[in-house]
């Protein structure tokens, strides 16, 4: 592959956007960098760290970390969320009440777009960018699918009234813009044809291969039934709403990030992305990510296998790295269907794969061939828990040559996620964003679900966040003491 010198990582667009600019990553190699010295368990300025914030935020935010860190209060939440109970007003304005005060308050960036808009400012204040997403998912039908659009649509929109580089990137679940059962349907053919080559399937695209060996297609025991005419022509209309969207996010020059979701639904999730990507990757243009959720035993090749097809046919390969959100609902169905889970066994499994995957990427990255967004919260430490993950990405982008502000690797955290990380990868340099879901409380209580399940005790656990806020509140507590000796 030639290597082009100067070419600059932004092409000027002619949309009147104001942030109108279309991505292009470069194929140029920046001057190598020595690797440094990072130790984020330590921050160089712990005060002008914590500086822009509160002293109430903190006793806030402690509380909270302290709350969603018990898990027999997780327990309780969790069971009224999703119990028949929530049907009854009292209880449902209790548990409303409950939920905006606390986890809700903590996960979310607000309401509405305009609540996010300010969370998203006082972050920019921060020296963090924001992903904003509007917490929808699992739409039961096209008029919702619809209604679903037109909110990303907004969201879009507002950027251009937020600073530039404010926001790093939309986002959206597909299954918000396609009915989830036509997502099921599609997904249970595009497996037995992965097994069953001859079985053809008249609407499907020439796509790059998003199925490997390594795949488990337990979903589906025998033929399934072909999409109906009706079901054809949703699956065309989901593709529509994805193309307006990411026809918007070029506009306005925002990167878009589609979520990966549970098993049963994602090949259909990541069939649907490579279409978009063919159509709004190509060359040097990188614009649609997809997710790949390090939990799941398969990803690593399927992380490889898209890379590779993408390159192949000339696209540029974007994609954000998770560990994954859905391990209990995964475990329950492969137990149902009398199956093997998808995900690893151990949580060092899916450290070693989500670490192979950072690599992978990053080589990728470092040679023009795509961009990857290091979506991690968790310190993964040595044998003498000297260094995180993070730690070592930071200390490899730059050991490949990449400018730390260079747009091709980017880290990125969950609002109320290792907040302390995030600022301290921000104090060095790095490009690093918020993940800011928000929308009606009633409406994001599948996502503030998953992610008090997901990180059940692990708030509490992370001594690194606990042990920094707690030594600014002690600061701050003390300090007039000590100026009154």
């Amino acid at each position: 592959m030639a290597w082009r010198s100067g070419r600059p990582l932004f092409k000027q667009s002619t949309s009147s956007g104001s942030l109108g600019r279309t991505l292009y990553f470069s194929r140029w190699r920046t001057t190598k960098a020595r690797p440094f010295p990072l130790d984020l368990q330590q921050s160089k300025d712990e005060e002008g760290l914590f500086g822009e914030f509160k002293t109430l935020e903190f006793l806030k935010i402690y509380g909270n970390v302290q709350l969603i860190g018990m898990g027999p209060v997780v327990d309780l939440g969790v069971k009224v969320l999703t119990s028949p109970w929530m049907e009854v007003y009292p209880v449902r304005a209790v548990a409303l009440w409950g939920v905006k005060h606390t986890v809700y308050s903590h996960f979310c960036a607000g309401q509405n777009i305009e609540e996010a808009s300010e969370t998203l400012q006082r972050m920019w204040e921060l020296g963090l960018r924001g992903i904003l997403d509007y917490g929808l998912e699992d739409a039961i039908d096209n008029a919702s699918c619809d209604r679903n659009l037109e909110k990303f649509l907004q969201v879009v929109r507002q950027t251009s009234l937020l600073p530039q580089g404010s926001v790093s990137s939309s986002c959206v679940k597909l299954s918000a813009v396609c009915p989830i059962e036509l997502l099921e349907r599609v997904s249970n053919l595009l497996r037995w044809q992965h097994v069953n080559r001859g079985f053809k399937l008249p609407w499907k695209q020439d796509v790059i291969p998003f199925l490997s060996e390594n795949s488990l297609v337990y979903h589906v025991t025998s033929p399934p039934e072909p999409l109906t005419k009706e079901e054809e022509a949703n699956l065309v209309s989901a593709h529509e709403r994805l193309t307006r969207l990411c026809k918007a996010c070029e506009q306005e020059g925002l990167p878009l990030l589609i979520d990966a979701e549970y098993s049963s639904v994602q090949p259909a999730i990541d069939y649907i992305i490579h279409a978009a990507a063919a159509e709004f990757n190509k060359g040097a243009q990188l614009l649609v990510y997809g997710t790949v959720q390090a939990y799941l035993k398969d990803s690593f090749s399927r992380l490889k296998l898209a890379a590779r097809g993408s390159q192949y046919r000339g696209l540029s390969y974007g994609v954000k790295l998770v560990r994954g959100a859905y391990m209990s609902r995964e475990s329950r169905l492969a137990s149902s269907l009398g199956a093997l889970a998808p995900t690893h066994s151990n949580i060092e499994e899916t450290h070693r794969c989500y670490d192979a995957c950072a690599a992978f990427m990053l080589e990728q990255a470092a040679h023009g061939d795509g961009a990857v967004v290091l979506a991690t919260h968790n310190v993964k430490c040595s044998a003498i828990l000297a260094s995180t993950f993070c730690q070592e990405a930071a200390a490899k982008v730059q050991e490949l040559g990449f400018s730390k502000e260079n747009p091709r690797v980017q880290f990125a955290q969950l609002k109320g996620m290792a907040d302390v990380l995030s600022l301290r990868l921000a104090q060095e340099g790095f490009r690093v964003s918020k993940y800011l879901a928000f929308g009606p409380v009633e409406d994001v209580i599948p996502y503030l679900v998953r992610r008090t399940e997901e990180n059940r005790g692990l708030l509490r656990k992370t001594l690194i966040e606990r042990q920094s806020i707690s030594a600014e509140i002690s600061r701050r507590v003390l300090r007039p003491l000590r100026l009154q000796q």
